[in-house]
């Protein structure tokens, strides 16, 4: 067992002050015994050597007991001086000046001196002094003059001594906080560098599991192509599904550096561009990729059909989700392209249209049927119906009225799905159409409590088309723009001539449309989140028979809206003799 942890056994609360107290007491127990050993001693005061004896005892007692660490600091020099004085009386027992224990004074002497104050200078100074006087002043022999001098010439060198201790240890201690001070540093930097170690191991681990996730999930997206490009179009992302939807390996289209557009039908994106009132005699890369990516650029993801073309060649119709891609610091350094394959869909949509027009077609005659039965039953002269019958008769009426109008509706989706439904081209004064729009929508304005206001130019604007279906369209429009309208509003349905283009536009102050939505008003049977969130009534069908009324005249629909400010919908029909895409049916009828 080593000394130290004898020590540390101990029940003592600072062991410090003891451990300062050893080596005096070590020094003065070897004086003792070599004072007391046979043909040696030279005590020559017994009673000095008690009163010293039971000095040292207090020093060692107080050393231990007194808990040191909870009192102020220089209380703990009560133990130096006192061990001091325990030797300082063993000198007087022990010959007084000539005693040959005086030595162990410089034991307690630089305790007391290497304490931290500058008290404690005096304090060892003044106790060398009264240990050193004390001879002289105590016992019976005469002093001589060295004596005297000795007495007095000490204690200053003493003095000298104490504060020369007192300033090396106070160095020593500044050195020895610093080293502490440093070496505490050095730990917690070291417990700082071995937690980030760990947690870096971890982090690491995680990321390995996690990237094992991702590469799992990303090679298990096989149904839907992936493609990331950076901000001008170039692919640097391409996953599995793609490479099964487009026929090329990633290394193919990466180190080849091909572009997105290289995989869009030309004509599609012309045909997006032209929706976006882009004017252009040669289509450039950047401008097809705007077409793509525009409506991402202003901040919102775009979802939207388009047509991919295969490494051999063949079209797989897709519907595309374009967003922003977005680095750790949230700027946009590109785009992604998911991809859904709708073959089948559009399919399934084909064959739900053969079945939608099916039905219609059922429906339609029944139908007349029925109304042309209440139409008797209304003009039957010798049976005359009483009031409340004739009421009932008007329900059934406009509500037979009103699902004819949806077959209707229903039929004319489904031709225009299939690429042929009827149109009869001819003349067509768009005045007059305005103008039949407006007059069959001013009793509805009036019990909505709308404002219907028709700005028309005084000449003539002639296009080429199906009035009937012009009139549809607008029709269509004016009774939207009605229904979205709150009272109070206005409603304004304005004819121009720009170009070589005759516009229609239908404006109202109603409660607009998100501007995320604008691209999906034309698809069958979709309806805006303000006209749901408002209940207006409706199945969606309006702006898809519109849309394609305007396409069938080779014109285009633009469409402006801002939610909670109103909207704008403008046909731009050709002036010129336009080359509709739909088959012309003579003798159409216009639906209602």
């Amino acid at each position: 067992m080593t000394l130290d942890r004898w020590f540390g056994r101990l029940p003592i609360d600072s062991p410090s002050v003891f451990m300062k107290l050893i080596p005096t007491l070590i020094g003065y127990t070897l004086a003792i015994c070599v004072e007391l050993l046979p043909g040696v001693a030279v005590v020559t005061a017994p009673v000095y050597l008690l009163v010293s004896l039971a000095l040292m005892a207090v020093a060692v007692l107080l050393s231990t007991v007194v808990p040191w660490g909870r009192t102020a600091v220089g209380w703990a020099l009560v133990v130096p001086v006192i061990a001091l004085l325990a030797v300082g009386f063993l000198r007087l027992a022990t010959g007084g000046g000539a005693s040959p224990v005086s030595v162990v004074l410089l034991l307690p002497f630089i305790w007391i001196a290497s304490e931290e104050g500058r008290y404690a200078i005096v304090v060892a100074a003044a106790g060398m002094l009264v240990v050193l006087l004390a001879p002289l002043v105590v016992t019976d022999v005469p002093d001589s003059p060295s004596d005297l001098v000795r007495a007095v010439f000490s204690p200053v060198i003493y003095l000298v001594v104490a504060a020369v201790i007192n300033e090396i240890a106070h160095r020593l201690r500044k050195r020895l906080e610093a080293s502490t001070a440093e070496a505490q540093q050095r730990e917690e930097l070291l417990a700082q560098a071995v937690r980030a170690q760990d947690e870096l191991v971890l982090n690491e681990a995680r990321l390995r599991t996690a990237n094992r996730l991702i590469q799992s999930i990303w090679n298990a997206v096989t149904e839907q192509s992936v493609i990331g490009t950076d901000l001008d179009g170039l692919i640097d992302v391409w996953n599995p599904g793609a490479e099964k939807m487009l026929g090329l390996t990633e290394k193919q289209v990466v180190d080849g550096r091909r572009h997105v557009i290289d995989f869009h039908l030309e004509s599609e994106l012309e045909d997006r561009l032209r929706e976006m009132d882009a004017r252009f005699t040669t289509v450039s890369s950047a401008d097809d990729f705007s077409a793509l990516v525009d409506t991402v650029r202003a901040g919102y993801a775009d979802v939207r059909d388009w047509t991919y073309v295969r490494a051999d060649g063949k079209h797989v119709p897709v519907q595309v989700a374009a967003t922003p891609r977005l680095d750790e610091n949230g700027h946009r350094v590109g785009f992604i392209f998911v991809a859904t394959d709708m073959t089948q869909a559009r399919e399934f949509a084909r064959l739900k249209d053969e079945f939608v027009g099916l039905i219609s077609h059922e429906l339609r005659t029944p139908l007349s049927s029925i109304l042309g039965y209440l139409e008797l039953m209304r003009d039957d002269d010798e049976s005359p119906l009483s009031e409340e019958q004739l009421q009932y008769l008007g329900v059934a009426e406009r509500n037979a009225h009103r699902l004819l109008r949806l077959v209707g509706d229903l039929l004319f989706t489904a031709q225009v799905e299939s690429g042929r439904f009827p149109i009869d081209i001819k003349d067509a004064e768009l005045r007059s159409v305005v103008a039949a729009s407006v007059e069959s929508a001013n009793p509805v304005a009036s019990n909505a409590g709308v404002t219907l206001v028709s700005d028309v130019p005084d000449a003539p604007v002639l296009v080429r088309g199906d009035p009937v279906r012009l009139g549809q369209a607008v029709d269509n429009l004016v009774s939207n723009a009605l229904k979205f309208t709150p009272s109070g509003g206005t409603v304004t349905v304005s004819l121009a001539r720009e170009g070589d283009e005759a516009v229609i536009a239908v404006t109202d102050t109603g409660i607009g449309i998100p501007a995320v939505e604008l691209s999906q008003l034309s698809q069958r049977f979709f309806r805006a989140s303000t006209a749901t969130r408002n209940a207006v009534p409706g199945v969606g069908l309006g702006l898809t028979i519109t849309k394609a009324i305007v396409t069938a005249h080779g014109g285009r629909l633009d469409i402006q809206s801002e939610e909670g400010v109103g909207t704008s919908i403008s046909l731009r029909l050709p002036v010129e003799t336009p080359k509709p895409v739909a088959e012309a049916v003579p003798g159409a009828e216009r639906a209602s």
